[in-house]
């Protein structure tokens, strides 16, 4: 049986290479809205950030996101992305 290859993503903040299902997507719609995407499906260009808090801090320093997405990305994008990642620590935690 052939083993199935795990797609890789950079996280945007840190830029290591990461699996696609344990980083966060944030993607601009073709109408140039810009929001988060947990299916990883939508449609459009993708920014990926690691689910850490010192990640989150260091894109939105740096803006990371902003420069990725090629779009100001909006204060309550990255309040909503930093609840994102406080809900995956929990859900980490509590494992």
């Amino acid at each position: 049986m052939r083993r199935r290859k795990i797609p890789l993503r950079k996280c945007v903040a840190c830029e290591e290479m990461m699996p696609k299902k344990s980083l966060i997507r944030v993607v601009r719609t073709p109408e140039h809205e810009v929001k988060l995407d947990p299916t990883g499906k939508a449609s459009g260009r993708g920014a990926y950030i690691c689910a850490s808090p010192s990640c989150f801090q260091l894109a939105r320093k740096k803006n990371a996101l902003d420069r990725s997405l090629k779009v100001k990305v909006s204060d309550e994008i990255y309040d909503l992305l930093e609840q994102q990642v406080q809900e995956w620590g929990r859900e980490q935690d509590g494992s």
